[in-house]
């Protein structure tokens, strides 16, 4: 069996999220970038065209003495242009270029325009492949009447620039290996381990839930992990308590099977010589066989709901449409048969004609049979049942006017054996029509029980159209 407890490194929740970190970290940096490198673009122009100004200061425009080539030439090496000109408002002062100047490629403005710009023509300059002449204008910090414009190649910003991105990608790649690591180290900490070790508890419970020695041991941790360690280990002890029970109740019902078949093996002889016993004209014998019929048919309703229940407990159905009313009314009559005349008691059936369900009929006799014998033998006076539907859904109520039951009754209505509201019954009943209405689809719940009566509301669910 492959182990699944120890997951390898790469498919681990560490080695994800130190790869998310690392990624997130490096998506940051990038979102930073980009406004980085179009300032850093900008700044450097804005130097360059500082640098032109200061180049020229040592030049008087309105001297009488002219320039000379090699004075021009120190001051365009010493910014790295090809061409300088102040210009103010008025006129041009002063130009200083080479003989012959090369063409513009582009023109940039630096007094106009946002970050988004400056982003873009930062994308734009790092995307070309051959150097271009630009031709920059800018104001001078000094004189702001005065405008410069410088003539330079884009090759040594570009480079400048690319420089400036590989020791932004060092920085952010060193920055994104800290962080992840410390928060791999945090992880593992903190929530790997301690996940790894319910991983393995919850394997090792698999294999062997019996088996008392592996429970988790819960922390004190009052986090999410936490919690779920203590939860863990309440679960586990009551999953285990849970599988002793049915290892219990499975080895009782099987016992109890046996010996319910043989036990109504021995009633039916009982039967045969209580038949006898009722021809005979002894009156002591004629008082007591009443009562001797009776034991005998509740011993043996008992050994048949018991067998019913242990092979039973997922009946098949066999669904076809039908009127309510008729199946109530079948049920009502065979209820009533079953007790003696004197104690039968009035019926009603409220169940409108028309309406129809879809269910296995002779399931849903069983559940309104079972309910029935429960109102007469708890000393029903009034006997009935009422009915509604719509689109969704058919209830059923089947009510009576008797004592009512014991909150004890109340408490473990639904529990094989324990559920009985008389002395001797088994309180497979209930549990038996529960169990027929979920298959269909629907349920049996107790609507209300008090000295006004009992009320029991059947549902199911109304059949589609073309079902």
């Amino acid at each position: 069996m492959e182990d699944i407890s120890r997951p390898r490194f790469s498919m681990g929740l560490s080695a994800r999220l130190l790869l998310l970190t690392v990624f997130f970290i490096m998506l940051s940096e990038f979102l930073i970038y980009a406004p980085s490198i179009g300032r850093y673009r900008k700044v450097y122009l804005e130097e360059a065209v500082t640098r032109a100004h200061l180049a020229t200061l040592a030049l008087d425009p309105d001297s009488a003495v002219k320039v000379s080539a090699e004075l021009e030439k120190k001051v365009l090496a010493e910014v790295g242009a090809h061409g300088i000109m102040l210009i103010r408002p008025d006129r041009r002062v002063l130009a200083v270029s080479k003989d012959m100047p090369p063409a513009i490629d582009a023109t940039y403005d630096l007094r106009d325009g946002g970050f988004i710009i400056w982003i873009r023509d930062a994308i734009i300059a790092q995307m070309q492949s051959e150097n271009r002449v630009l031709r920059i204008l800018g104001s001078s910090a000094m004189d702001p009447g005065l405008t410069i414009e410088v003539v330079l190649d884009e090759t040594p910003l570009r480079q400048a620039m690319y420089a400036y991105s590989s020791r932004i990608l060092q920085l952010s790649i060193v920055i994104a290996l800290i962080t992840a690591g410390l928060l791999y180290l945090s992880l593992q900490w903190l929530t790997v381990r301690p996940m790894r070790r319910i991983t393995e508890t919850l394997t090792a419970f698999r294999e062997d839930p019996e088996n008392e020695e592996r429970t988790i041991v819960a922390s004190h941790r009052t986090d999410e992990v936490g919690v779920a360690q203590r939860e863990l280990a309440i679960m586990q002890d009551q999953v285990r308590a849970a599988l002793r029970q049915k290892t219990r109740l499975a080895t009782l019902g099987a016992a109890v099977a046996k010996i319910n078949h043989d036990l109504r093996n021995t009633l039916a002889t009982a039967v045969l010589v209580s038949d006898r016993l009722a021809d005979s004209d002894d009156p002591e014998v004629k008082r007591m066989t009443p009562r001797l019929y009776d034991a005998i048919d509740r011993a043996v309703q008992l050994c048949s709901q018991t067998l019913n229940y242990v092979a039973d407990s997922a009946p098949p159905l066999k669904r076809a449409r039908f009127p309510l009313y008729d199946l109530v009314e079948e049920a009502g009559r065979a209820v009533l048969l079953a007790e003696p005349r004197d104690k039968r008691p009035k019926w009603r059936n409220d169940v409108p004609a028309e309406l129809e369900v879809d269910a296995d009929r002779e399931q849903l006799f069983r559940v309104l049979n079972n309910l029935g014998h429960n109102a007469c033998q708890a000393g029903a006076g009034t006997l009935g049942a009422s009915a509604q539907g719509n689109a969704e859904s058919v209830t059923l109520d089947i009510f009576d006017d008797g004592p009512g039951l014991t909150p004890r009754a109340r408490a473990s209505l639904f529990q094989p054996f324990a559920g009985s509201t008389r002395v001797g019954g088994s309180g497979l009943g209930l549990v038996i029509a529960r169990d027929i209405m979920r298959a269909h689809g629907g349920d049996v719940a107790l609507l209300r029980s008090g000295e006004g009566g009992t009320t029991f509301r059947l549902t199911l669910p109304a059949r589609r159209q073309g079902g």
